[in-house]
């Protein structure tokens, strides 16, 4: 007689078997029933209305909107427009949506877009920071709180995930994306996508993969310029994460403003077409950047009609206003440069974005002002931000275990961000409302009331010069005050503290785009304010805010604490105090390489090797090295490096056929997270192979005293590589496997796991 438990197996199995069967049926007939709308829909459009589609525009301002005499809401009501971005508020976007969809001849819905970067008004640490996290739960959840704010207010398209992999910190765009590391920035891109669009219910918003491709391998670290690389090194380090992205279903990407092979990627067939769409097997639209279709004549390929017809033909489907599809297209038509298919294929794809998002069902679906009361900045979307910032910071020192700092005593806090409301959210929040936000200071006034008096000082502006002369044009800096009245406030106030923290480093728009540094070096006022409190001879701790991995080397030769902020966004006041005063463990990886110096950029962990290598470490210079005269090769501070307040040990790895495992103790007196590092360099192949390379990492939370064996199942895919010819392989022989806290050779514990012919031929 068949047991209960059995019998449920079965069901179970059964089930399954179901699902298995019934799941394409379904996907196949909503596929079905789309191609039959659209195919109806596109069958009473005219040509002008499907170049219409084709179109985005931007509102006349982010805070405002479009107002009555707008010429969005005159183009809407034409069937001339396909999309709006940047237009914030239930009111406007309803104006909008209703005039396209009630005084156009076809009524087709809107796309409204906005760039939510990270967070609508919750606003989360910029993504840099929560690459650092190394928590892809709670990226996934940051993203799906940005998707149901910003859905509550009318956003439906989000210009995020930038899953581009800059190398070089100088470029100040590194702030918006994951890091150096093509594995964990694939598995972040992953992340941001599912958390974003969901199954595209009311609370998901359609994800924008940008920028594609290689925009930061921009050279020189210098916002729009020029890239150039080889095929090699594109498939093995750089396209991964759009791959990645892809392949979770992002329904949009955007092309970037580079170059790629001599062609601007926004008229570039052979990556629109044939490695995005063919390759990758993609079937979603392509909208390019900001203006880019004009950008194309700037680079030498033609006037505007022209650029306008490349784009389309190399698989641009949306124009972002640059109004060369609109102005053109209809001309190039008649002239033979464009064809009706390329034309029809573009429409359809934008039509089917729309439909999957649910417009064509109800184009109001993301306007219910019930949710716009209900939905944003709720407490628990603030404690999740509160949260995962407090995980990105990385206590970069901690000398004589200074922090965490007990709440007691007379603690003065100095610096250009101790009270700054505006900065803390960082670049690429133009949804915050600081107003809604607490500054440091006033969180330090609440998690130390009634325990420890708090002094509050500014002590210097971010620079001596009001107006700096950065890359692209001139960054002003925000309320510049009498340098040598700040200083000396800041000195009276830390004459008499127990300890000092300062709140330095850059202000918000000093990265993100068209932020580009040629020095990454601490700003001359506030090392000068830093020289004369060290004077003092006081504790004093370093909270660094920064977009990009900065130059500390001065930092860890003289302050004692040092932890690296970021910027931490509408929660990072309770999130720092959080951490300082040892209510949370830091627990924050680098995901990028810190330098020594701005003259090492680009610097990035997994380099090829070269003929004539120098040891990691290897402070002396050898001649006839590759090497620097004036510094050593090594990072200040490695990728994946990170403290905690308490210390780990790892045992030895223990190889059992594929499987790599270690044993992770917490030595210390702090119960905390660690995160555990898998690393693998190919000995021998057909081609140089990087030196290391992340393949996997496990985010671990140990107690005190307590134990933990962690494994790594190391699968054929995390061995191979794109070789000469593009063909992923694996190629049999000699792989170094490396565990441990960061990249550092040092800290890696190793074993040689041989992969023979015979095993996968």
């Amino acid at each position: 007689m068949m047991s209960l438990g059995m019998k449920f197996k079965l069901m179970y199995l059964l089930q399954m078997v179901l699902l298995m069967v019934t799941i394409p049926a379904m996907a196949e007939s909503q596929q079905e029933k789309m191609n039959q709308f659209i195919d109806q829909l596109m069958a009473k459009m005219t040509v002008e209305e499907k170049i219409g589609q084709l179109n985005l525009m931007p509102a006349q301002t982010i805070t405002t909107g479009a107002e009555k005499d707008s010429p969005l809401l005159k183009l809407a009501a034409e069937g001339k427009l396909g999309a709006i971005l940047n237009m914030k508020g239930y009111k406007d976007i309803l104006e909008a949506q209703e005039t396209a969809v009630k005084n156009s001849r076809l009524g087709i819905p809107l796309l409204m877009g906005l760039d939510v970067i990270h967070g609508y008004e919750t606003i989360f640490p910029i993504p840099l920071a929560q690459s650092c996290s190394w928590d892809l739960e709670a990226i996934e959840q940051g993203a799906r709180i940005a998707a149901k704010e910003a859905t509550a207010d009318g956003i439906c398209w989000a210009f995020s995930p930038m899953v581009d992999i800059a190398l070089d910190a100088r470029w100040g765009r590194i702030a918006e994306g994951n890091g150096e590391d093509p594995w964990l920035g694939s598995r972040i891109a992953e992340a941001m996508v599912r958390g974003l669009q969901g199954n595209y219910g009311k609370e998901n918003m359609m994800a924008c993969v940008k920028h594609y491709a290689l925009y930061g391998g921009a050279e020189a670290g210098r916002d729009y310029n020029t890239v150039d690389m080889s095929h090699i090194r594109m498939y093995n380090q750089f396209l991964p994460p759009y791959e990645a992205a892809a392949k979770a279903g992002a329904g949009s990407f955007m092309s970037s403003f580079n170059v790629v092979d001599y062609v601007p990627a926004t008229a570039n067939e052979w990556l629109l077409t044939d490695v995005l769409r063919k390759q990758w097997q993609w079937n979603g639209f392509v909208v390019t950047d900001y203006g880019s279709i004009g950008e194309i004549i700037k680079h030498g390929l033609g006037d505007l009609q022209q650029a306008s017809a490349m784009a389309l033909k190399a698989g641009t489907d949306m124009d972002m206003c640059a109004e060369g599809f609109i102005n053109t297209l209809a001309q190039s038509l008649k002239d033979g440069k464009v064809t009706m298919q390329d034309i029809d294929i573009a429409c359809r794809r934008v039509l089917e974005a729309k439909y999957k998002l649910g417009l064509f069902d109800d184009p109001y679906r993301f306007l219910d002002p019930k949710r716009r009361a209900s939905d944003i900045l709720t407490p628990a979307h603030r404690q999740a931000a509160r949260d995962m910032a407090a995980k990105s910071f990385v206590l970069l020192k901690n000398e004589g275990k200074l922090l965490p700092l007990k709440k007691q005593g007379k603690i003065a806090l100095i610096g250009p961000m101790a009270d700054n409301r505006i900065n803390l959210t960082g670049t690429w929040a133009p949804t915050a409302v600081p107003d809604k936000y607490i500054t440091l200071k006033e969180a330090m006034e609440q998690a130390l009331k009634g325990k420890a008096e708090l002094t509050c000082a500014q002590g210097c502006n971010f620079t001596n010069e009001q107006t700096l002369q950065m890359a692209g044009g001139f960054y002003h800096q925000t309320s510049f005050q009498n340098a040598a009245k700040l200083k000396q406030e800041a000195i009276t106030i830390a004459k008499e503290a127990d300890v000092i923290i300062c709140a330095m480093g850059e202000e918000a728009e000093m990265s993100g785009e068209c932020s580009s540094r040629a020095s990454l070096e601490i700003f001359d006022a506030q090392k000068e304010l830093l020289e004369e409190l060290l004077k003092l001879d006081k504790p004093i701790v370093l909270l660094n805010f920064a977009g990009r991995p900065t130059v500390m080397t001065w930092e860890q030769a003289h302050i004692p604490a040092i932890l690296n902020v970021w910027f931490g966004g509408s929660e990072a006041g309770d999130a720092i105090c959080d951490i300082i005063f040892g209510d949370k463990v830091p627990s924050g990886k680098l995901t990028v390489s810190m330098p020594q110096t701005t003259g090492q950029e680009p610097l990035y962990y997994n380099q090829l090797p070269t003929g004539r290598p120098v040891g990691e470490g290897a402070d002396s210079f050898a001649k006839f090295s590759s090497n620097y005269l004036d510094v050593r090769n090594d990072p200040l501070y490695p990728f994946g490096y990170g403290l905690s307040y308490t210390t780990f040990n790892y045992s030895d790895i223990s190889l059992n056929g594929r499987t790599a495992s270690v044993t992770v103790t917490n030595t210390g007196d702090y119960d905390g997270d660690e995160i555990v590092q898998l690393y693998i360099h190919d000995v021998v192949a057909s081609i140089s192979r990087p030196v290391k390379e992340l393949k996997g990492f496990q985010r671990i939370h140990l107690n005190k005293g307590e134990s933990q064996e962690v494994k790594f199942e190391i699968t054929d895919d995390l061995l191979k590589f794109y070789n000469a010819h593009l063909n992923y392989v694996l190629e049999p022989g000699d792989f170094e496997v490396m565990i441990g806290p960061n990249s550092s050779l040092k800290d890696l514990k190793k074993t040689i796991l041989t992969i023979k012919y015979n095993e996968f031929f």
